[in-house]
C-alpha cells in the first residue's frame, strides 16, 4: 500500500526520491550507487544529494557546481567613481 514504511514486495525500507530540475536528485540514505565503470559509491548519510549534470568534482555526489557563479553587483567600471 503506497505510503507504507516497508515494501510489500520484500520488507525492504521504501526510500523517497525528490526531484529539483534546477539541480541534484536528492534520496533518502544510506544509498548505494552502481557506476557506469562497475564500482558502487556508498554514502550513509541520511540524505544524499546526487548529481545529474555531471559537472560535480565529487561525481556521483552533488557539489553544487551546477550553480551559476554570479557576483552580487557588477565590478566598477574603470575610470568611473
Amino acid at each position: 500500500m503506497p505510503g507504507t514504511p516497508d515494501d510489500a514486495r520484500g520488507g525492504a525500507p521504501v526510500r523517497r526520491v525528490s526531484m529539483d530540475p534546477r539541480g541534484p536528485v536528492l534520496v533518502e540514505g544510506p544509498v548505494e550507487i552502481a557506476l557506469d565503470d562497475g564500482t558502487v559509491a556508498r554514502s550513509d548519510r541520511f540524505v544524499v544529494a546526487v548529481c545529474t549534470c555531471r559537472r560535480s568534482r565529487t561525481y556521483p555526489w552533488c557539489d553544487t557546481s551546477h550553480r551559476r557563479r554570479e557576483r552580487a553587483t557588477p565590478p566598477p567600471e574603470e575610470g568611473k567613481p
